[in-house]
């Protein structure tokens, strides 16, 4: 396993799609997890600590592009590594 004192920080904004300007590949070569009001979500795109939001697709909804739908939910914060 790697050691938990190497690696790197987790930013305060985070985002798993590359066309954004939150996204940083590096932190992806690790298992990230979110805990979103005390319980572990595997569906967040984008998260943000100090505002308290992630985003979550809206089910199977898809816009114009073929992208889902977001829908921000707002509440505790807390990124880990796995």
């Amino acid at each position: 396993m790697t050691d938990p004192n190497s690696l790197p920080p987790l930013p305060d904004r985070l985002s798993i799609d590359p066309r954004s300007p939150h996204h940083v590949a590096a932190l992806f070569e690790h298992d990230v997890g979110i805990r979103f009001n005390g319980q572990e979500r595997a569906d967040v795109e984008e998260y943000c600590i100090s505002e308290g939001w992630i985003r979550v697709p809206a089910g199977k909804t898809v816009d114009r592009k073929g992208q889902p739908l977001m829908i921000k939910l707002k509440g505790k914060v807390e990124p880990f590594y796995r």
